[in-house]
């Protein structure tokens, strides 16, 4: 087991429905981790593919000049949802209560799951979903900073470092056989944490660790 029970606790343990039935139009990172998420993915992304932008919101971050084949959107506020631009079609699940996704085998050239890995308390169920909906070769990204609703996060994310989130997120990788031994994208802020979570100037640290489906062994 990756997780101990009282790792996937939360302090907030009610209907997570209802904790993010009221839309939130806002940006969860500073304008900085945002530009280096949208090089990100001019970098990894290729105009035409089938995305899959998971635990999603407004916005997707997208860059505005890659035109793709498919967009599908997952996340739990529906007029969220509605109001992205870039989404050809979205669902409303929890995945907390529910990890199958309703989506083919190998459909998907690239997952997304940006600033809300912290709030999965089953990752390994949700990880071999990712891997179930890539095509082979297909690319999973997952990125995060050091924000998130505190009362939402797991233990094991509130619990740890910014380093020790990294390693959280290749584990999970790790989890399913079949992924690639996982990359990390890792500019971190020149300001403390605490002097950060004051509001005393720095940009938000930015995190990414990505991994691509390989085919298993017979």
């Amino acid at each position: 087991m990756l997780l101990q029970p009282t790792q996937r606790t939360k302090l907030d343990e009610s209907d997570d429905l209802m904790f993010y039935q009221s839309p939130r139009f806002v940006t969860h990172v500073d304008e900085g981790f945002i530009q280096q998420l949208m090089d990100l993915y001019r970098e990894r992304l290729q105009p035409g593919m089938r995305i899959f932008d998971m635990m999603s919101s407004w916005v997707s971050h997208l860059p505005d000049e890659m035109t793709f084949e498919h967009v599908e959107g997952h996340g739990m506020n529906e007029a969220e949802l509605a109001r992205n631009p870039r989404l050809d079609r979205y669902f409303v699940q929890n995945l907390n209560e529910h990890q199958t996704l309703p989506l083919a085998d190998a459909s998907f050239d690239a997952v997304l799951n940006t600033v809300s890995v912290q709030y999965l308390q089953h990752p390994e169920a949700v990880f071999a979903e990712i891997y179930r909906v890539l095509k082979p070769g297909g690319i999973a990204i997952v990125s995060f900073s050091n924000r998130m609703f505190y009362q939402k996060a797991i233990a094991a994310w509130r619990d740890n470092s910014e380093a020790g989130r990294v390693e959280l997120v290749k584990r999970y990788f790790a989890s399913v056989p079949g992924f690639s031994t996982p990359e990390i994208v890792a500019h971190q802020s020149s300001v403390p944490p605490i002097l950060q979570m004051m509001g005393l100037g720095g940009s938000d640290p930015f995190y990414a660790v990505i991994a691509e489906r390989m085919e298993r062994l017979a």
